[in-house]
């Protein structure tokens, strides 16, 4: 399937371009498309908040003081506006034929940082305020001017705001302000399927799995429908349908009228489960009598925590990864193109990782990545920091309690069905034993359970070094734990590990994870050198090692990260530096420790001539540790100047963690000096090399 089809599944099918060009001769229809508004905008800058007592809000606005830009944008990565935090606009015309008049046409916004007031032909049609990482739809029907060209303004505000998440200055990365994901128009029926959740699950002990199937469908007419909804199920391996409703659901719905409608449960025979090593993926296609089509892929997993362990499909895992922080290559901000997301991700996957976690939203197309190509994670409210319940004393505020969680509700209801996503993360780093801490994180728990009761909760604690039993991290489907001795926190591998059994003792039945260490060079105390960061992987690692209650670690981090709050660099390059690799993506030293540390094969050797070598493999017992199914070995031989002359491959019998397996592999060639030896997994990349030297 082509990347620009997937990179729509869930907006609705897309018609070809030659279908605007109806003639007026011909009645308009419903129509299903999705049309980019990427591209060149006008942009100006707003430092005094002058732009709606100066109407540049209207059409009659004039050109004076606007630029062209490429949306998506954002001001932060030009150095002159580096740091510059408001108000900024942004103006584009577009043509609005009248083969659309019979259809709903919306725009989403993929996110805006971090309030979005929009406009059409001067009209108001709507705010999405103090929510900067997710997405938003407007409708803009009732203003449009059919067969006529249309502007569409958007005021964008990255302010510091502390009536919102993340709250004021508390966050530690980029607040890159402006139109930074996609854009788009969605011309739809005016009955239509605003949004599909399912829930997949294997069928224990037989080859077939679970499918429930919930719609919300809008009538956004003006008179009553009577209609109908189907589906159909199809492999994305195959294109081949595999699954089809036995009969349409009826439908009645008033006018204006929204309804979530539970669509009959069935069951999928030889079904293929999702596994970070086998990401299999289908598409569920909802179809009302009205004509509109919304597709979602999904996949068939389940994932279990049960007597301080995880489950995957009924195996037990131990799960390690790194986190990224997005936005930090200067030369895109956080308008990273789908190359570079690629990029990030890719490399991750080389450095063995399976799991990891975010500290606020993503963009839809990483989620994508993560779904294709293995990567579970977590994504997070960006609620981050002690400072975010400064002076609000035992309770929440209420109208910041509903930003928390209209922001967690916005977050489940466009990326549930993602198999990918491990788990919700609800907030990070806050003060888990106060009052206003503990209360919020409850809150944002109890009501990410009743939207999703099927996939765990957690957050990311800090506040577990005393007391643990007090946190509020108890409540939670697990234990998530960002232990920084050695850098943010003073101690020694030996304290680490008296608190690792503390928090242990506080909740023998739950699984833990580290959700971060690592080093970061931070401070005047503790200059840069990834020696250091080298032996703070190691030697924590060898703690966590010892632990079987330990279920997962995520190292942070993969990338030095841009940060408003950063102590190195200056402008679009102030920056933390915390990564195995910089700001654009150079390794350092510590790729290929954190490479090993991560890989599930302990150890990979060869011996013996390059007419035939014999190869070695153990897995780990302990973190990481899960089960090898479909991997191979693969060898190349490489002769004078490095040229590769043959290559030899083998498939891998299924090995437990723990197990050893040894292979031979012959060489036909002559004059091989050195033979590349690597452990391939069914994704393609890469678990684990070695070198053979003639």
């Amino acid at each position: 399937m082509p990347a620009s089809r997937r990179r729509f599944l869930s907006l609705g099918a897309i018609a070809p371009v030659a279908s605007l060009a109806q003639t007026a001769s011909n009645p308009p229809a419903a129509i299903n498309e999705t049309h980019s508004l990427n591209g060149e905008w006008e942009f100006r800058l707003d430092p005094q908040n002058h732009g709606e007592s100066q109407f540049w809000d209207k059409p009659s606005a004039g050109a004076a003081g606007w630029r062209t830009v490429r949306v998506p944008h954002t001001w932060q990565v030009e150095e002159e506006n580096a740091g510059y935090m408001g108000a900024a606009w942004y103006r584009r015309q577009w043509e609005a034929p009248a083969a659309w008049s019979a259809s709903l046409v919306r725009v989403e916004f993929e996110a805006v940082f971090h309030t979005a007031t929009v406009w059409l032909n001067g009209h108001r049609v709507g705010e999405h305020a103090g929510k900067g990482y997710t997405a938003f739809v407007l409708d803009l029907t009732p203003h449009i001017r059919w067969g006529e060209t249309n502007r569409l303004v958007v005021r964008a505000d990255n302010s510091f705001n502390d009536s919102m998440l993340p709250r004021g200055k508390s966050s530690d990365w980029t607040p890159d302000g402006g139109i930074y994901r996609p854009v788009q128009l969605l011309i739809t029926p005016r009955v239509y399927t605003h949004s599909v959740a399912i829930d997949s699950e294997p069928v224990a002990g037989t080859a077939r799995a679970a499918l429930e199937i919930a719609a919300v469908v809008h009538n956004a007419g003006a008179e009553p429908w009577s209609g109908s909804a189907d589906y159909t199920v199809v492999d994305e391996q195959t294109g081949l349908t595999v699954l089809q409703a036995q009969q349409p659901a009826a439908l009645r719905l008033a006018a204006g009228e929204k309804r979530r409608v539970v669509l009959p449960a069935a069951t999928l025979d030889n079904a293929r489960l999702w596994h970070f090593d086998h990401p299999n993926l289908y598409r569920l296609e909802v179809k009302l009598s009205s004509g509109h089509l919304l597709p979602t892929t999904f996949g068939i997993r389940k994932i279990e925590t049960r007597s301080g362990r995880f489950y995957l499909n009924g195996e037990p895992v131990r799960l390690m990864g790194v986190e990224r922080m997005a936005g930090s290559n200067p030369e895109f901000g956080m308008v990273e193109p789908a190359g570079w997301i690629a990029h990030d991700h890719a490399d991750m996957k080389e450095l063995n990782c399976v799991y990891t976690r975010v500290h606020w939203q993503q963009d839809r197309r990483v989620l994508d990545w993560c779904d294709r190509h293995g990567i579970f994670i977590q994504t997070e409210v960006p609620c981050w920091g002690g400072n975010t319940f400064k002076g609000f004393g035992d309770t929440v505020p209420k109208d910041f309690m509903n930003n928390g969680l209209e922001q967690l509700r916005e977050m489940i209801e466009r990326d549930r069905n993602h198999p990918c996503l491990f788990s919700w993360g609800v907030c990070n780093e806050i003060p888990g034993q106060q009052p206003n801490g503990y209360a919020f994180a409850k809150r944002m728990y109890e009501e990410a359970k009743k939207l999703d009761p099927k996939r765990l909760v957690s957050y990311a604690s800090n506040s577990l070094f005393k007391t643990p039993g007090k946190d509020v991290a108890g409540v939670m489907d697990y234990v998530m734990w960002n232990e920084y001795f050695e850098s943010w926190q003073r101690g020694t591998p030996e304290d680490l590990a008296r608190s690792l059994d503390e928090i242990h003792r506080a909740f023998p039945g739950k699984a833990i994870v580290i959700s971060e260490y690592g080093y970061c060079a931070c401070t005047v105390e503790r200059p840069e050198g990834d020696f250091k960061r080298i032996s703070v992987l190691r030697h924590h690692d060898e703690v966590f090692r010892e632990r079987d209650y330990v279920a997962g670690l995520i190292f942070f981090c993969y990338n030095d990260y841009r940060t408003h709050i950063g102590d190195k660099g200056a402008g679009v390059m102030k920056q933390r530096v915390h990564g195995v690799v910089d700001v654009y993506g150079t390794k350092k030293p510590s790729w290929e420790v954190l490479r090993h540390e991560a890989s599930p094969v302990e150890w990979l050797r060869v011996t013996g001539k390059p007419e035939s070598i014999h190869v070695d493999l153990k897995t780990r017992a302990t973190v990481p540790a899960y089960s090898l199914e479909g991997y191979q070995i693969r060898a190349v031989g490489y002769g004078f100047d490095n040229v590769p002359l043959e290559r030899r491959a083998v498939e891998l019998r299924p090995i437990k963690p723990g197990e050893s397996e040894s292979l031979e592999l012959k060489f036909t060639e002559k004059g091989l000096f050195r033979i590349q030896v690597d452990a391939i997994r069914p994704t393609g990349f890469s678990a684990a090399t070695t070198i053979w030297q003639y």
